[in-house]
């Protein structure tokens, strides 16, 4: 798995990139919320490891993603955005930690298709390195290594996001959208 630290780099640069007129400071921290809760809920609960409730499995899946994107919807108001914008943030960000998961160098695979199927899947390109569970193991060689890999392959492309949306902002005047 990518690391706790590094699941809420796709909802941040999400948010870099629109601004905090589409994506207030309350949708960014939903957002970032929802791209570490698979982990919580799927590994954390205890359930073994290749059942359909463990890690990688239904908590991983693009339907939980929209189920979590609808929760999302529905509290739009509080979130000062509209129903379709907290939905595809919180979609995007809940979706990007099963895809993130998928490219990592170890573990089953990702459920992307539970409940419907729970065969487990990796993307064709996987470069991130494995995390371990748990913080202690993050104070080793090992630790350094798996920093090093999600500063390349998930931090830096979600930097370039940020920054590029920031510029196409900043080139359009930064208008805020209509609600």
């Amino acid at each position: 798995m990518a690391s706790v630290l590094s699941h809420p780099a796709v909802p941040l640069a999400i948010a870099a990139a629109a601004g905090r007129a589409r994506v207030p400071r309350r949708l960014a921290l939903v957002a970032c919320a929802a791209s570490v809760l698979p982990d919580a809920l799927g590994y954390w609960a205890g359930d073994p490891y290749d059942a359909p409730l463990g890690h990688r499995g239904f908590t991983h899946s693009l339907f939980f993603a929209g189920a979590l994107a609808l929760a999302g919807a529905a509290c739009a108001r509080r979130l000062g955005v509209s129903p379709r914008s907290a939905f595809g943030v919180v979609f995007l960000a809940a979706a990007s930690h099963g895809l993130l998961d998928a490219m990592t160098t170890g573990g089953m695979g990702v459920a992307f298709f539970s409940p419907f199927s729970n065969a487990r899947y990796f993307l064709p390109w996987r470069v991130i390195a494995v995390s371990p569970i748990g913080i202690g193991r993050f104070f080793s060689q090992r630790g350094l290594a798996i920093i090093r890999s999600e500063l390349t392959w998930i931090w830096a492309p979600c930097a370039a996001v940020a920054a590029l949306g920031l510029a196409l902002r900043r080139s359009a005047g930064d208008r805020p959208p209509t609600r």
